[in-house]
């Protein structure tokens, strides 16, 4: 379980001198009423400021000891947090599924076959529609609070497209993972697909994509030919994740800490040896596989939630992410994510903000330059328009975010 936070005044967390000319193009962002730091001793600050120089954070102190800036952007009492990092999304596709939400809120089922109607709609979308469709999406999640964004192909299945699709991420987020092993397209043959997606697709997606996917549930694929995929992805210089026990049980999670996955992502059914399994992954040096909980994915299949308080008592890195796509979770709203997280998983401010942040860099192992703030790491800020975080559960779906700094530049 994660510690409570340590809620003190600010101290300095640099040597920089308060009376030292300003260096051109630095920043201070004073009038800070608290900053969640996410640091390893789990700070929330009061009275601070940080110090901006160009895509770093330089300071972080007391606002009376900070030290000269060129420009001084006063937020006027309002609460700052780490931008978030989500770490699982389904970006490219062209066309929404509403009518099958519809029936499911009705009662029907979810199945993975819904993907192959979002595959016909995205293929006959230009590259112009749909690089335009992901820029807005990603546009709405740092207008949310999202600084660091992941997506994933998986719409395309085909050696075109897959790559066309990863090409066109590539261009507009921060990591891209190859999910050819999302579906076996309608109508093709198992084996033969299996074969495209482990050779001629993986190459030719390769230049633009830094981690491999597979969908490892019924419907999808199994635990071998999962296996398989993943083996050959690795082999091929990717980073690993793996969709996992979302419908039901299943061996993903397992599958997942044996080859050494950065994730597993889902997780909605898990009995013990899943949760041990997970858990040992941590035990030794170095990360283990992360479990991502995707929250309004579970409300919108009326799946179980994800045991989130279960896996962190258990000493398993969280992270949660907004698995934005269109047939199960069509948002990007990070700050949902953590609301829920609080109001129907478990936990507290402090360890949905963590999962929704750390949590995400860890799965993307991305966070030694993201998912805290800290000196020296990248300057992503979200702040809010509160006087603190705790807001963001306090008054679930108002649109909180006052504004967002990426890399040292306003987004948002």
């Amino acid at each position: 379980m994660n510690p409570l936070p340590n809620t003190v005044p600010a101290r300095t967390q640099s040597t920089a001198d308060s009376t030292a000319a300003a260096r051109p193009g630095s920043m201070l962002i004073t009038g800070i009423s608290e900053l969640t730091t996410q640091d390893a001793e789990h700070r929330v600050l009061h009275g601070a400021a940080v110090l901006v120089e160009g895509d770093r954070i330089a300071w972080i102190g007391p606002a009376e000891q900070a030290p000269a800036a060129e420009a001084v952007h006063d937020l006027g009492g309002r609460a700052v947090l780490p931008g978030w990092v989500d770490s699982h999304t389904h970006l490219v596709f062209a066309g929404d599924r509403g009518a099958e939400f519809e029936a499911r809120m009705a009662g029907e089922a979810y199945s993975a076959g819904g993907i192959g109607v979002t595959m016909e709609t995205t293929r006959g979308a230009d590259d112009a529609a749909l690089a335009a469709l992901v820029a807005s999406r990603v546009q709405d999640a740092v207008d949310g609070g999202t600084t660091f964004l992941e997506t994933k192909t998986g719409y395309g299945l085909s050696v075109e497209e897959e790559a066309r699709h990863a090409r066109i991420a590539a261009e507009a987020v921060d990591a891209v993972t190859f999910l050819g092993a999302h579906l076996v397209p309608p109508g093709a043959d198992a084996a033969e697909y299996l074969d495209q997606v482990r050779g001629p697709m993986l190459e030719a997606v390769r230049p633009h994509v830094q981690w491999a996917d597979v969908f490892c549930e019924r419907g999808a694929f199994d635990a071998e030919a999962s296996r398989r995929v993943l083996q050959d992805c690795a082999a091929a210089g990717l980073g690993l994740r793996v969709h996992g026990n979302q419908l039901g049980p299943g061996p993903g999670v397992r599958l997942a800490v044996e080859l050494g996955a950065a994730s597993v992502d889902h997780v909605n059914h898990l009995d013990d040896a899943d949760v041990e399994a997970l858990a040992g992954s941590w035990a030794g040096e170095g990360a283990g596989t992360v479990a991502t909980c995707l929250p309004a994915c579970d409300l919108s299949t009326r799946q179980p939630l994800a045991p989130a308080r279960r896996l962190l008592d258990a000493g398993v890195e969280v992270a949660l992410a907004s698995n934005c796509n269109p047939g199960t979770s069509y948002t990007t709203s990070m700050s949902f994510c953590v609301s829920t997280a609080v109001l129907q998983m478990g936990l507290s401010l402090h360890e949905a903000v963590r999962a929704a942040t750390v949590g995400g860099a860890r799965a993307l192992r991305v966070d030694d330059e993201v998912g805290s703030l800290e000196v020296g790491k990248r300057a992503d800020l979200h702040v809010l328009d509160a006087p603190a975080a705790i807001h963001l559960a306090y008054r679930p779906g108002m649109p909180l975010t006052h504004a967002v700094w990426r890399a040292g530049r306003r987004a948002a």
